[in-house]
């Protein structure tokens, strides 16, 4: 939160009014100015600490609090409080003392007898009903919950629950279903404000995997993939619902977030469809540049990366590749793409990007580094992805990855339900601490797991599964 967003009046700033020769100000004009200071401090401090949506505040996986532990064990990570919750891949979003997720309530299924084909393509009717639930942050209780009808229509071993995590901006929390139900609710008491079907609306069809591109705020606009003829990305007005712009035709809208990024001068919105990456101007929707990009059955998931104009993107099936935005920011080009030996190819994580080297979750279960201008892999680690216990990673292994800025270590979340804190660099991986965070309880790849992002809030973890959602202390012992 930023000092001019305060909405402080007019006049005097603020370090000119205060931050005076003491001889110039009176003793009661001193204490003014230093509780009025103080206050404001305290304020920022507070705001700053919420993790509002997906990502963090800035959507950049960057945990920017002071006072965290420096190593934990399992003993330090029981919970503070734990809350009954139902099937969701969808994270926690925290704001305010309250803390915002999704879920889903129905009946087991169970497939047909019958049913051929792969398991991970076959799509059902699964009758239910989406929630949307507010806790309070402190004790993890239920303060309201909004409940709509939703039966699923996407692959069923996956039908669980909502993908995508809540967006909260101000007063109103915007949510996204995995069949396309788009609502803005009230914070204080989940009234409904306004709500839209995308189906309904712009003739989109359900992705295979269902709706998984968490809503992006950007100014007054509402930012979100959608799918359909020329509406692939829609800007609403986050107020009323209304499109302020739409635009693309993609074959689908993928399941990658949408982004907003300063490049060469300028903001753009950069988004990653069935097809291709592309620059956006986010007042208009009109296309600054494209690069074509498509993934393996249109999974689009890991956010791109940006450094320098220098833009990385991984997925499904061994993808990855950079993309150098021009000095201009109206066009770009691919740089490499990977190969069996080259790049990252991570699946459902985000990789950290920084100083010119990227870091995920790759192919056969190996956490990577690699460079980004060439691909070329720095080292490779089963380490985080493998249990603490030995067990091996699985099926589409996951790891997410935070960086806590204070101190420069990272928060490692595995599919097993572990928290790892690291080190990362160029030279290597080196573990610092690891401890069960939450059970694994979704059965996947032949395994049991966990793909849910924890939230990083107020020295708090908060993690969910599709039983219970915890909130875990990290907070520096004295």
């Amino acid at each position: 939160m930023k000092t001019d967003s305060l909405n402080l009046k007019k006049g005097i700033p603020l370090k000119k009014a205060c931050i005076q020769s003491p001889a110039r100000l009176k003793p009661p004009r001193i204490m003014s100015c230093i509780l009025l200071i103080a206050v404001l401090r305290q304020i920022l401090m507070v705001q700053g600490a919420d993790w509002p949506q997906w990502l963090g505040p800035d959507r950049n996986a960057v945990w920017e609090e002071e006072g965290i532990l420096e190593a934990f064990t399992s003993s330090e990570l029981e919970p503070v409080w734990r809350s009954e919750i139902g099937g969701g891949y969808s994270g926690p979003a925290i704001s305010n003392g309250r803390v915002f997720v999704m879920d889903r309530k129905a009946a087991p299924f169970k497939p047909k007898s019958n049913e051929k084909g792969n398991i991970n393509f076959i799509k059902a009717h699964i009758p239910g009903t989406e929630r949307i639930l507010c806790l309070d942050e402190k004790t993890g209780k239920l303060l309201w919950q909004q409940e709509y009808d939703c039966t699923y229509t996407s692959v069923y071993p996956y039908a669980i629950g909502p993908r995508c995590t809540p967006t909260v901006d101000n007063d109103r929390v915007y949510t996204l279903g995995a069949e396309g139900d788009l609502l803005c609710l009230n914070t204080k008491k989940g009234d409904i404000v306004w709500t839209l079907k995308f189906e309904d609306t712009f003739s989109a069809k359900t992705p295979d995997w269902g709706f998984a591109a968490h809503p992006l705020i950007d100014n007054e606009r509402l930012i979100c993939m959608v799918g359909g003829k020329g509406s692939t990305v829609v800007a609403f007005n986050k107020m009323t619902g209304q499109v302020i712009w739409k635009t693309g035709s993609a074959k689908g809208p993928g399941y990658c977030a949408p982004g907003i990024h300063q490049i060469a001068g300028m903001r753009q919105l950069i988004v990653w469809d069935a097809e291709t990456v592309c620059g956006l101007n986010p007042e208009t929707g009109d296309y600054l540049w494209q690069v074509a990009l498509p993934p393996t059955y249109e999974m689009s998931i890991g956010m791109p990366r940006i450094e320098d104009r220098k833009l990385f993107v991984m997925s499904f099936n061994r993808l990855s590749a950079m993309i150098k935005i021009a000095e201009d920011g109206l066009s770009a080009k691919l740089v490499w793409k990977s190969t069996p030996k080259t790049g990252i190819g991570g699946v459902m994580d985000t990789a950290w990007l920084e100083k010119g080297y990227a870091y995920g979750t790759g192919h056969r279960g190996y956490y990577t580094c690699i460079d980004i201008l060439t691909g070329k892999r720095q080292w490779e680690n089963k380490q985080p992805t493998n249990r603490s216990t030995g067990e091996r990673a699985g099926g589409w292994p996951n790891v997410f990855t935070i960086k806590h800025k204070p101190s420069g270590t990272f928060f490692l979340a595995n599919d097993h339900g572990e928290l790892i804190m690291a080190n990362l660099s160029p030279q290597g991986y080196k573990e610092i601490s690891r401890a069960k965070l939450i059970e694994p309880t979704h059965t996947a790849g032949g395994r049991q797991l966990v793909w849910s992002h924890p939230a990083f809030a107020n020295q708090r973890v908060y993690a969910r599964n599709d039983r219970e959602i915890i909130c875990v202390d990290l907070s520096a012992k004295d």
